[in-house]
């Protein structure tokens, strides 16, 4: 039993830092960029004029490092060589993700769109696996920025319970065409206002609740009938996250993605691979909190001695530190399982596990937050410190990645 990360790995992380530090900081310290990050990130990033959108500004600069990650070959390195990646795993991913978000805020890790400058391409796995020839060419269109792919599946009155989703399509044929038409509503389309495409879930056969019955059709996001309704605010800003309706849409045949009938194999092929690289991000982002807490713990000197002399400083951040190790562990573990079998046995085998992961680092990381935010006092609670940011964020991944109540379930 060897503990230790790769040695391929460890080089990898070097050169990661060695890339961010001598082409991603500057970026971020240069046009006064370092307002998207310090205490007016919010403000920076949102188009209040807009609805709350994200700022282009705020989006253009994303791209800009995204593409500096790419010419470097870090950004795609999840991505087989087909693609231009290196197909690294699931361990590699958990321990990149950690490693980064570890660091705090920054442009090389702005977790709040689930931008990094090692990707992260779920879209690009459904795609990829499901998709007939002329879907697939969709990827090489999103991985040059010209396609952006939308997730539609929850709905205003079904979240967690999807398969009883009111959306539905219908056989129908239109000049000829045979196809479907599809009427709903869906609701967190994240990346709708600059989405080409949704890959949209409707009811096709049996009843609500049935896993079958359930297809995935691949929508232009220009077609007749789609109407973005909303995008709604939430507790970190900007949002994307689009309510839209779909009336009397019509696709043909070859939007079905995956098959009729098998559209819920197609929405959790990539739940597990992105539940356990969230939970390393999260966990990235509670030790930070834990260590920034720690520094300033004693560092700050109230009444004349450190802070961090106090047990009733210490002892909470004892806990959250060894939960933080107990759970790296596991994380990893999990990973390194995940990589050694294959996909289709990871629903069976490791899906508890993959849950258990996932539900405590997302908790954790709200909890390292607030402790952080409580260690520090006043300064802790402003938008000068990041610990609110943070908080704010990760909250949601107690909400979207699946509930924790459903993945404790598990």
């Amino acid at each position: 039993m060897n503990f230790d990360i790769p040695a391929p790995l460890t080089k990898f992380l070097s050169d990661l830092d060695e890339f961010v530090a001598t082409e991603i900081d500057p970026l971020q310290k240069s046009n006064d960029n370092n307002r998207f990050f310090d205490h007016r990130r919010e403000h920076a990033r949102t188009d209040w004029d807009r609805g709350g959108l994200p700022r282009e500004e705020w989006e253009d600069l994303l791209s800009q490092a995204r593409h500096l990650a790419h010419e470097a070959g870090f950004y795609r390195a999840p991505l087989s060589e087909r693609f231009g990646g290196r197909g690294i795993g699931n361990l590699w991913m958990a321990v990149i993700r950690e490693h980064l978000a570890s660091k705090g805020l920054g442009l090389f890790n702005d977790l709040q769109n689930e931008h990094s400058v090692v990707g992260n391409f779920p879209d690009v796995l459904m795609l990829t696996r499901f998709g007939n020839e002329a879907q697939q060419e969709l990827v090489r269109g999103r991985l040059e920025g010209k396609v952006r792919v939308t997730f539609g599946l929850t709905e205003p009155d079904h979240g967690s319970d999807a398969t009883h989703m009111d959306t539905c399509a219908v056989r129908e044929v239109r000049g000829r065409i045979r196809g479907w038409r599809i009427d709903g509503r869906k609701m967190w389309q994240s990346g709708m206002h600059k989405a080409t495409h949704c890959i949209v879930f409707a009811r096709t056969g049996g009843k609500g609740g049935d896993a079958t019955g359930i297809t995935a059709l691949i929508v232009p996001s220009e077609a007749e009938g789609v109407k973005v309704e909303s995008y709604e605010w939430t507790f970190n800003m900007p949002t994307d996250h689009a309510t839209v309706s779909f009336e009397n849409v019509f696709v043909g045949d070859e939007a079905v993605l995956g098959g009729v009938g098998k559209g819920l194999d197609v929405a959790q092929a990539f739940v597990h691979e992105n539940r356990i690289r969230q939970a390393a991000s999260s966990l990235g982002a509670a030790s930070y909190c834990i260590d920034e807490a720690v520094k300033w713990a004693r560092k700050r000197k109230p009444f004349g001695q450190e802070l961090a002399r106090n047990q009733g400083i210490q002892f909470p951040l004892v806990e959250l530190a060894t939960q933080a190790e107990m759970l790296r562990l596991l994380i990893r573990k999990t990973a390194w399982e995940m990589d050694r079998i294959g996909k289709g046995e990871i629903e069976k085998r490791l899906s508890d596990r993959v849950a258990m992961c996932n539900y405590w680092a997302n908790r954790l990381c709200c909890e390292a937050a607030d402790r952080a935010m409580q260690v520090h006092g006043g300064i802790g609670y402003s938008r000068h410190k990041p610990f609110e940011h943070i908080y704010r964020h990760h909250r949601r991944y107690r909400i979207t990645e699946g509930a924790e109540e459903i993945q404790m379930r598990k």
